[in-house]
């Protein structure tokens, strides 16, 4: 069994002294995510062919001019901001949204999510300190539960880019000035309190509280960090992956064709279809597991096995959640997945004829009517269910809305289910990255929900309580309020259509330094 890498920060901040006085301030790039996030809202631009030809060239000529010390970081926003002169700050707000759920979101280190959250347990003021403009930090603060913002601005007048930088920029004394307003606004000890950062362009925040606290440091930082004596931690979670990372994800993927393929001779001898199923599941679960570095540490085993025939149901965060339920449940399993699966060559048909059934997750009822040979699967035949009532991959740990389909099945079949939690298999693969790293995932398996009294009538409520077992083991928010069923209108009347909630946008000028 792998012994989890000590995690110093993390451990000093569960020990730290509790109160909203202490502020916890992190830097963006490089410390609550891997890499810049203005590499990749320049690439995204370019591969929308959003860049003019004198865009593109300057600000080569720019970011070369930075890199060989030149010009500083004002120059280079300055150089930004001109291209934006005249454009509609919504605009910006709308592609930051994409630039996260694209390319942001699968980067965010998960190391440094569980210190800002053990900040928080402590009571802890958490807040982003960062050069980087609202549009690059907003929807990854909000994913993370942080409201506090202080960040370089681009100057805007009647929601328009001017073509001008709000000075000071949040860059050097820069971030000084921020986090002394932020003390100022909140009662904050900044003597007290934690500053993360990846650079020594923040040397000068980091020598101004009391705990600096150096994340991924460049060579630099390192250096300072030594000769001062302070602590430094590095996370190989995200980031660019080694060659030996993508060996074991090619080698975990194609295993499922082996383990299919060394089911063969089983079937061929037997004329049991499902005894090779259930010898390729778990060889499957056991190799792509191993292969990868995934160690499963599992709470309350014994209900996988309780209550079979069942309805499984599990919170759907990565691509290696698959091989996590197949070294869990093992045999006499069924599933049920998306209909773009079937159209992958090889992997749809194994898929198939190990017993999964493919959906249209985009039409409730035919999904249901495509479930229903699945009714005969456990009653007939014994098998259990495996279901993810989310119906795709999370971009982040955070549980999304459960569809029906699943409690309908179970009611049907007159079976329990049996609620999988799986609490961070994004360290693994978040969604949208093909690399798989090792990890020790946890995982929680509650006791089989009874369906015995269930009714369409009450579904809706039992969807909810079953959801908020989830949140509750996840330590998330629990959904409020009783859901009641949909009431008919009376006859010769139309349903009167719902009214839709004006969408809350994010509030581009939150955190500003001007």
């Amino acid at each position: 069994m792998r012994v989890p890498r000590p995690q110093p920060h993390l451990e000093e901040v569960l020990g730290s002294e509790p109160g909203p006085h202490i502020a916890a301030l992190f830097d963006f790039d490089g410390t609550i995510i891997a890499g810049y996030s203005a590499t990749a809202m320049l690439r995204e631009k370019f591969q929308r062919r959003e860049m003019s030809v004198e865009e593109i060239a300057e600000t080569a000529q720019v970011i070369a001019q930075h890199s060989l010390g030149n010009i500083g970081f004002s120059g280079l926003m300055t150089a930004a901001a001109k291209f934006m002169k005249g454009v509609d700050e919504e605009s910006f707000v709308t592609f930051g949204e994409e630039l996260y759920k694209k390319h942001i979101a699968r980067k965010i280190y998960p190391e440094t999510r569980a210190i800002i959250e053990a900040h928080r347990a402590k009571g802890h003021r958490v807040a982003i300190v960062s050069s980087a403009t609202i549009y690059q930090i907003e929807p990854t603060a909000r994913d993370l539960g942080i409201t506090d913002i202080k960040c370089s601005a681009y100057e805007i007048e009647d929601g328009v880019f001017t073509g001008e930088i709000v000075r000071p920029l949040c860059f050097g004394e820069g971030k000084v000035l921020a986090a002394e307003d932020l003390a100022a606004e909140h009662g904050l000890d900044l003597d007290q309190s934690f500053f993360y950062s990846d650079s020594d362009d923040d040397i000068e925040l980091l020598e101004r509280v009391g705990k600096p606290r150096p994340l991924n440091p460049n060579l630099k930082l390192k250096a300072i960090a030594d000769e001062r004596g302070w602590p430094v931690q590095r996370f190989a979670s995200r980031g660019t992956p080694s060659w030996v990372d993508y060996t074991r994800t090619i080698y975990a993927t194609g295993s499922l064709v082996g383990a299919f393929a060394a089911g063969l001779p089983i079937w061929a001898l037997t004329r049991s279809q499902r005894e090779a199923v259930n010898f390729s599941l778990g060889l499957f679960g056991d190799f792509a597991t191993a292969i990868t570095g995934v160690e499963l540490e599992v709470e309350d085993e014994r209900h996988l096995w309780s209550a079979r025939p069942c309805v499984f149901i599990f919170n759907h965060q990565s691509k290696a959640d698959v091989m996590i339920l197949a070294k869990l449940i093992r045999r006499d399993m069924g599933a049920v997945g998306k209909k773009e699966i079937r159209d992958i060559p090889i992997l749809g048909k194994l898929m198939e004829w190990g017993g999964t059934v493919f959906v249209d997750r985009a039409d409730g009822k035919s999904a249901i009517r495509a479930m229903e040979p699945l009714v005969d699967a456990i009653r007939q035949d014994g098998k259990s269910i495996c279901i993810a009532p989310e119906g795709t991959r999370t971009l982040t740990p955070k549980l999304g809305a459960f569809k029906k389909g699943a409690f309908h099945l179970a009611m049907q079949a007159g079976v329990p289910i049996v609620p999988i939690v799986i609490h961070n298999a994004t360290d693994v693969a978040p969604k949208n990255e093909f690399v798989m790293r090792p990890a020790t995932v946890r995982v929680t398996v509650l006791p089989p929900v009874d369906t015995s009294g269930w009714s369409v009538r009450s579904l809706a409520s039992h969807v909810r309580e079953v959801r908020n077992m989830f949140l509750r083991t996840l330590g998330q928010a629990e959904e409020e309020g009783e859901v009641e069923p949909a009431k008919k209108p009376p006859p010769g009347k139309a349903a009167a259509k719902p009214k839709k909630a004006a969408a809350k946008k994010p509030s581009p000028r939150k955190g500003r330094t001007a």
